[in-house]
Parts: structure tokens; sequence; C-alpha cells
């Protein structure tokens, strides 16, 4: 059994879409509460705040009168927010999470202008003839089926997200019990990559970069540029924010469409495939250091000559 994820994209109603946003803020206002909670206790006190004490202040913050709204929401996606941050920055345990592992940067806070995401488990949703329910929605949401989901494959968990962008996408997390295993190919491949090129691999086959690309970047800059003349916090500057953060998710569509294709037919032709362990982002760095800088080398070579 494979637990697998399924992305599809949906249009909410206005109510749903009013009921969302209020959900992504209500995740977003928590989640910053208890990093700032957990930041100052540590910084001040050296102390470690969990997710049962985070738990409990967020019962205590339901009860405040400024804080009333966060009653009108599910209370799961709330606790899921608090469980995500335990995960991103420990409190107990240094040795199972990703920013004492060394995995991630210590954790942010939270951006209105970057979406949102809220997740919610098989309490707080109802999957009824093919549909999915959240809680406190009394219609489905309007899910565009691009696929089917295997048959007999219940949702464990649904996370709704909204993108800078303004789209709506729902992924609905399962556990696949098919076996879908490639039958094994005597073949091997070793995989180069490149600058101008995307890579090239061991039987000379070359793959280019996409080409639509460079389109997209001569809109952004253009879109960037439109934005930077705007005046903050206006209705005109968040419209030219909203246009930069189409084209960025246009460009961001077709990397992965991209990818997803060409990784898949790797791997569906090779049996093997070797990749070196390299940075591919100090490759397009530019050489700043002085110490190889010609004139440097020149000095040095004149100096050990006298």
């Amino acid at each position: 059994m494979v637990e697998k994820a399924y992305k599809f994209r949906f249009y909410p109603t206005p109510e749903q879409e009013n009921l969302l946003r209020k959900t992504l803020g209500c995740v977003r206002l928590i989640y910053n509460k208890a990093l700032a909670v957990r930041t100052q206790a540590w910084y001040e006190n050296k102390e470690r705040v969990g997710y049962k004490q985070t738990s409990a202040m967020l019962t205590s913050w339901k009860k405040q009168e400024d804080l009333d709204f966060l009653t009108e929401v599910s209370s799961v996606p709330l606790q899921q927010g608090l469980r995500h941050l335990q995960t991103a920055f420990p409190a107990e345990c240094c040795a199972n999470t990703n920013f004492f592992s060394g995995r991630t940067k210590y954790p942010n806070f939270k951006k209105k202008r970057n979406g949102g995401s809220a997740e919610f488990t098989r309490s707080a949703f109802k999957w009824k003839d093919g549909q999915v329910y959240l809680a406190k929605c009394t219609e489905p949401l309007p899910i565009r089926w691009s696929r089917e989901l295997p048959q007999n494959c219940v949702p464990t968990t649904i996370t709704v997200k909204l993108d800078p962008s303004g789209r709506w996408s729902v992924s609905l997390r399962i556990n696949d019990p098919r076996d879908l295993k490639l039958k094994p190919i005597l073949k091997q491949l070793g995989i180069d990559l490149g600058i101008t090129s995307l890579l090239t691999t061991s039987d000379g086959k070359t793959f280019a970069n996409p080409k639509n690309l460079n389109k997209l970047h001569k809109k952004l800059r253009l879109a960037q540029k439109s934005l930077s003349r705007k005046t903050k916090a206006s209705n005109n500057y968040q419209k030219a924010r909203l246009k930069v953060a189409r084209i960025h998710a246009k460009i961001k569509d077709s990397r992965l469409d991209y990818t997803h294709k060409l990784t898949t037919q790797l791997i569906r032709d090779n049996q093997t495939v070797v990749v070196e362990d390299l940075a591919v982002k100090n490759m397009v760095k530019k050489r700043c250091d002085p110490a190889t800088t010609p004139a440097r080398l020149r000095n040095a070579h004149q100096e050990t000559i006298s």
C-alpha cells in the first residue's frame, strides 16, 4: 500500500470562498501567534514551548473577545497548523524535526499575499458519492476532476490551498493498494546536468530547456517593472502584483510539466539512472572571488618572478 496525493483545481462558490478565506486567515493568525510565543520564550527565558502548550493557548485565544471569530471556522485546520509548526520548529525533541536536523531554515511568519493552506482530517470533512464536503459547508466543493481516483479509495486527509495568483486547489491524500511496479529493464543511464541545456545523457541525447520560458521571462520583466512604479497598498499595486503572481504561476507550471514528463520517460525506459552530485545553483553563479581575477593572478605571477 502506497500513500499518494491527487491534486485538483476547484472553483468555490462565493459562500465557500468567503468561508475558506476566513479559515486560511485564522490558520495564518494562529500559526504566527504560536511562532511568536515560542520564539519569545526561547530567546528570553531559554524555555521550549511545545504543541501541548500552544494547543492550550488556542483554547484560551478563542475565549478572548477580539478573537471570537476563531470559533466561526473548523478547529481542525487550526490544530493542524500548530502540528505543522511543531514539525518545523521543535520543542521537546530536536532529533526528528526539520530545523534542528538542518533540513530547513528557521520558520518564517506566514504572509497573506502568499496565499495559504488549510489541512482537514477525517473528522473535518465528509466523502459522499465521490464528492468532498468540508466542515461548515453544506455544498460539495466544485472540483474539476481531471482524473479518477483509484477504486475503493477514500481520502484520509484533504488540504485546500490558495496560491498567490488566486487559484484554488485541493489535494486528496489516499492509500493506494494497487501494485504499480514497472517491469525490470536491462538498461542503465547516466545524466550530466548542464546550463545551456537541461541535461545530457550517457547515450548522447541532449534535452533542451523549455523554449516558452523565454517569452514568459520577458513578460515577467515588464510586469515587475510596472509593479515597481505603483504606489504600495494601492488598488493598482494589488492588480499589478496579481499579474506578476500569475506569470510566476505559469512559469512554475511549465517547469513542473516539462520535468515531470521528462523524468517519467527516463524512469520508464531505464532500470538504473545515475546523476552526478552537483549543486546546479553554484554552476550559474559568477566568479566574484578577487583571488581568481586576472589582475590578481598577474600580480602574483610577477611577485613570484621577482
